[in-house]
């Protein structure tokens, strides 16, 4: 094994999240080492991936894993790292290299409503979150002002200061839905960490309608900037990194993190506080592949909770022809939405949701389905045309409640470097369905508004993923129900903090990357208290 590095915090994970909480670290004088499994990667090396990929729907080509450090691929062939137990597959994707996944992410950033803290004592389903909006507000501010996020004022949840931008300019197709779906909806920009005007040394959105899988120009914020300012903060960081098992001490403090590197040589690397900030999935997994004779259930699992209550925000859909032409695909991929079905007494009944409109364009879809069904010569120019200026589509956000049997857990097969394989157990339960089956009057009224026709509802049952990966290591204030307090700080471990959506005890409606980033951002002057009173008493001893 290679000789040690050491710091006052290691991070586990360089993604957003993890980033952030490093360079808020660093920048309050504490030494940050950031572990990062994969390699680090250029915007411009994945501009050129996006360019000259022979699959340019498939916003996943752009990110190949590395041997050293998988994850899940489902094009041309799945490549069978996240391992399904069913009973409903669970396709997460994600990326495995510096600055995570939000490289390819739409940049969606609504803060939670209120109520959603409260789910439980208002409509008797799922959890009471341990915090309360007014809690998190500032934090959702910082987080905001960090990622430059633009956004409209009517988002349903209260705010103190304004958005640092307004929103991007509105595309057509967008303005058209709002004026036209008037009467019965309010549709209203959607809250994103992208510019609408230089900021923080970024130009503005210029609509080039690739937000994902790469903004070409940064005008949208990603993990890779973040990474970035957390190096520009003091920290550290050591790509190509993977952790493989968290090493504790006789009384349960968290000693070291052993990592892989690409030729799978052993460094251990020595802090006095550890910070777990990968996603949902991988976070678990290292949790549970930690595990020893005095934890035999893996690290912070003495309540059996580590990975439970898996969490997502599944979609249906409709696709529609309007009456008049709209021509997607200039702007954001996904500008605009409907948010009345996100709170309400029917919480006790059926899943919340938002309804998302989508801006892609429709010329790579629509040119492969016509191709497919044997449409050559002007006919094909004639009808790709059609569909080009007139197909729309809106799909539902749903709301799914945590039950601890959808789960992560360890795999029997080994990835490349030996350690076990994520294994989902997962399924969408009839309270996300009602929501769906109620959703589908939305749908209907918005293509008649829209003059619709030739609808095409998505397969009956069939559930697309957002990769909103949550609720595997949950928050609460019982070590017996939850993983961690509301700092993220493990019930089993002093010095073990966990900072991921992974911590969201519920869902709600909305993304999932900026409340895990505000809850984060919130825990860090908690995590240097503790640093600071660990420090102050070995002192003293001394």
């Amino acid at each position: 094994m290679a000789d040690a590095l050491s710091a006052d915090f290691v991070v586990v994970g360089s993604g957003i999240i993890g980033s952030l909480v490093a360079r808020k670290l660093a920048l309050a004088g504490a030494s940050v080492i950031i572990l990062e499994a994969g390699p680090r990667v250029t915007r411009g090396e994945l501009v050129a991936r996006f360019r000259n990929s022979p699959r340019r729907s498939d916003w996943m080509s752009p990110y190949p894993p590395a041997a050293w450090a998988p994850h899940p691929v489902y094009q041309p062939e799945p490549n069978n790292y996240l391992m399904q137990a069913g009973p409903y597959p669970y396709a997460a994707e994600y990326i495995r290299q510096v600055g995570g996944t939000t490289w390819h992410w739409a940049a969606h950033a609504w803060r939670n409503l209120p109520n959603d803290f409260r789910v439980k004592s208002l409509y008797d389903v799922g959890v009471d979150w341990p915090m309360t909006y007014e809690d998190l507000e500032p934090f959702y501010q910082e987080a905001e002002e960090i990622m430059g996020v633009s956004g409209a004022p009517n988002t349903g949840s209260p705010r103190k200061r304004p958005f640092p931008m307004e929103p991007v300019a509105e595309p057509y197709a967008m303005r058209r839905l709002r004026e036209r779906l008037a009467s019965d909806y309010q549709v209203v920009s959607n809250t994103t960490a992208r510019n609408s005007r230089p900021y923080d040394g970024r130009p503005a959105c210029c609509g080039n309608n690739s937000c994902q899988p790469i903004c070409p120009i940064d005008a949208q914020y990603h993990g890779g900037l973040a990474a970035e300012a957390a190096e520009g903060a003091g920290a550290r960081l050591l790509p190509n990194a993977n952790v493989y098992k968290l090493e504790h001490e006789e009384k349960g403090r968290i000693a070291a993190a052993l990592y892989y590197d690409p030729d799978k040589a052993s460094h251990r690397v020595a802090g006095k506080t550890f910070i777990v900030a990968a996603n949902g999935i991988e976070s678990p997994r290292l949790l549970l592949v930690s595990a020893s004779d005095k934890f035999p259930k893996g690290l912070a699992n003495s309540s059996d909770m580590v990975g439970r209550n898996l969490m997502d925000h599944p979609s249906t859909s409709l696709t529609f022809d309007a009456d008049e032409d709209v021509w997607l695909g200039r702007g954001p991929q996904s500008p605009s939405s409907i948010n009345t079905m996100r709170d309400g007494a029917f919480r006790s009944q059926h899943s919340p949701y938002r309804l998302d409109f989508t801006n892609i364009s429709r010329v790579d879809g629509a040119t492969k389905s016509l191709i497919a069904a044997g449409i050559y010569g002007s006919e094909l120019e004639k009808r790709l045309r059609f569909s080009a200026a007139r197909e729309m589509n809106v799909k539902n956000v749903l709301e799914v409640l945590p039950d601890p049997e959808h789960r992560i857990t360890l795999s029997s097969e080994k990835d490349a470097m030996g350690i076990p394989k994520p294994e989902a157990h997962y399924a969408i339960a009839d309270y996300t369905r009602r929501g769906h089956e109620r959703s589908q009057q939305d749908f209907r009224r918005i293509a008649e508004l829209m003059g619709g026709t030739n609808l095409r509802f998505s397969k009956d049952g069939d559930f697309a993923n957002n990769q909103h990966i949550c609720g595997t290591l949950s928050m609460g204030s019982d070590p017996k129900t939850s993983v961690c307090d509301q700092w993220g700080r493990a019930h089993d471990h002093e010095n073990l903090f966990l900072a991921s959506t992974g911590v969201l005890p519920t869902s709600a409606t909305c993304n999932s990357t900026e409340n895990g980033l505000a809850v984060a951002l919130r825990a860090v002057a908690h995590m240097l208290g503790q640093h600071n009173t660990s420090t102050a008493a070995g002192e003293a001893k001394t």
